[in-house]
């Protein structure tokens, strides 16, 4: 089982943009009850999700209104939200490094 931090990352985002919450609960609740070992199995799960560098994974949220970037450590099966942000936001940042 997957551990995220931090769930409450999420909750901000979704108070602010409402029509994301639904999109962001169930994307928390399938990696929650996900057991991802390599990017290639997240991609089994999220046909659309980028691979990036270092870890990292973009997920298209709410059919691409959004972006989320999360950087993985399979091993302790470990997601650390780096950005979450409308498709514009996202394209004002460089997802490898942030």
């Amino acid at each position: 089982m997957e551990r995220i931090f931090s769930k409450g990352t999420l909750r901000e985002y979704w108070e602010i943009h409402p029509d994301s919450e639904q999109y962001l609960k169930t994307w928390y609740d399938t990696v929650m009850n996900s057991d991802w070992k390599t990017p290639n199995e997240v991609k089994l799960t999220y046909a659309s999700a980028s691979i990036l560098r270092d870890g990292r994974i973009v997920f298209n949220i709410k059919g691409n209104s959004y972006r989320l970037v999360a950087r993985f450590n399979y091993e302790k099966q470990w997601i650390f939200i780096r950005f979450i942000g409308t498709h514009s936001e996202y394209d004002r940042i460089d997802a490898n490094t942030i």
